[in-house]
């Protein structure tokens, strides 16, 4: 049977980058192999579940490119991918248990519970199910359900170990009794997450299950499932953990950690695709920047290490800037554009009618990027004069030729709209031979005078991109300021 994995998620939110890690190895690995790549929603926790979070599951996934082939929205031979859509299903594999006696009604309260639970640890012996239940006949049961009392269904552990073989960790041996019989069905009617994920995965025809190693102590009960129903398990792949720099589990008291937060922050998919492809899993060459087709084409299970990944938000950071100084200024303009008009720096109508020199702008600032949100901060220096001469500008402003010099510029621009790169260049030449100014004194001086710093684009792009007028209403403001002292 050709390769099916799946990626089962939650409905409760924008989805987490444990989960986008997961997400993606079970798709490389499905593109790798030449198999189908499933999405299936798991929406049993009906209080936290709700639709508006599932599209955002579906969002998620489009803006990271993770295209699946079977699930809600597309169907698929082995639908419905909606858990709530297969409660009739799971109540039908739960009564077959219960005939063939790997299951049974438990009526059990949760005080009685609870109580058991307490005597156990105050005796040291494991907080186990009594099994008490599971003596009882079949005439008893019916008669207790009969009179108004509503059970559970407990899933007998029928053997003593359970061995589960998974690709990262190798073999493990699961001793039942560290468990016991556990519930598959609770009282309201509502299946638990262990016996559903069974059911899904056998009737989805699940070859691989590649999850999260937090998942790893819940397998031997689903491989006690998939040998009650008579289906064979799948091969299991537990990847590790995702850690913060601190090595504690990344939480949201480390940053950023939905995909909608990434993006919002101005992030790349492609970098967080190669980023975190990178998070327990290396190239064989150790290479570290791939598009998403070289990872398909190199990715292997037998590459992912067991060892816990520790997020490296600077590295994330460092990626995505790589991403966004490849972009061509119309990809880096629509990329930028909602984050310049967030900022209030400019309206939609001049960003439209000025989109040529707004993408040349853009160009000339995009090497000091990291995230796309970074565009307004330096875009300033062409939609704002600078309220303050900072002191590195301060003190060329201050050498004896820099007051020559500006003049000279506002005397040789005048009758321009707009210079040309080569009217800049031509200017300043004309400046040098009459003012005798050179290198720092000539350039930054007309650097300090517009811009009123030392850094920032290159002056030539600066020069070029503001209108002539803006130039000269800013060095005469800043000559008023230095004359002012």
């Amino acid at each position: 049977m050709s390769v099916r994995v799946r990626f089962a998620p939650s409905p409760t939110g924008h989805i987490h980058v444990g989960n986008v890690r997961t997400a993606l190895f079970n798709y490389l690995f499905a593109r790798s192999e030449g198999g189908r790549f499933i999405l299936r929603i798991e929406d049993t926790d009906l209080e936290r579940s709700t639709l508006e979070s599932e599209n955002l599951i579906y969002e998620d996934l489009k803006w990271l490119g993770l295209d699946y082939d079977e699930g809600p929205k597309m169907g698929g031979d082995y639908g419905p991918y909606r858990q709530t859509e297969r409660f009739g299903i799971y109540r039908k594999c739960a009564e077959e248990l219960m005939e063939k006696g790997y299951a049974y009604k438990c009526f059990c309260t949760k005080e009685e519970l609870d109580a058991e639970r307490e005597k156990a640890q105050a005796e040291g012996r494991p907080p186990l199910y009594s099994g008490k239940c599971s003596r009882m006949t079949k005439e008893e049961a019916d008669r207790r359900e009969a009179a108004g009392e509503k059970p559970s269904i407990r899933f007998r552990a029928f053997k003593p170990n359970v061995l589960v073989k998974d690709m990262i960790h190798g073999e493990i041996n699961f001793p039942t009794n560290s468990f016991g019989d556990f519930i598959i069905i609770r009282p309201d009617g509502t299946p638990i997450y262990n016996y559903v994920v069974v059911v899904d995965d056998a009737m989805m025809k699940i070859t691989h299950v590649i999850r999260g190693d937090d998942h790893l102590p819940n397998t031997p009960k689903q491989v006690l499932i998939y040998e009650a129903l008579g289906y064979e398990a799948p091969t299991f792949a537990h990847i590790p953990m995702i850690l913060g720099p601190d090595h504690a589990k990344l939480s949201k008291r480390h940053g950023n950690t939905s995909v909608e937060q990434f993006r919002s922050s101005g992030y790349l998919p492609e970098a967080m695709i190669n980023y975190m492809a990178l998070l327990s899993w290396s190239s064989d060459d150790e290479k570290e920047l791939f598009s998403k087709e070289e990872l398909i084409s190199k990715f292997s299970l037998s590459r992912v290490s067991k060892s816990a990944a520790v997020f490296d938000f600077d590295k994330l950071d460092w990626m995505n800037g790589y991403y966004i100084r490849r972009k061509t200024a119309d990809e880096l303009y629509g990329l930028c554009l909602p984050f310049l008009l967030d900022s209030g720096m400019a309206d939609g109508g001049f960003l439209e009618k000025e989109k040529e020199r707004v993408k040349a702008m853009l160009l000339s600032v995009r090497d000091n990027f990291v995230k796309l949100s970074d565009a307004p901060a330096f875009m300033e220096v062409y939609f704002k004069r600078a309220a303050e001469i900072t002191p590195e500008a301060g003190e060329v402003l201050a050498l004896e030729t820099s007051a020559p010099v500006l003049e000279a510029f506002l005397d040789k621009i005048k009758n321009y709209e707009y210079l040309s790169p080569e009217d800049y260049k031509g200017i300043m030449k004309e400046i040098q031979k009459e003012t005798g100014a050179k290198g720092k004194a000539l350039y930054m001086a007309v650097r300090a005078g517009v811009t009123r710093s030392t850094k920032g684009p290159e002056m030539d792009s600066v020069a070029t991109l503001l209108p002539v007028k803006e130039l000269s209403g800013r060095v005469e403001e800043t000559l008023s300021m230095i004359r002012r002292g």
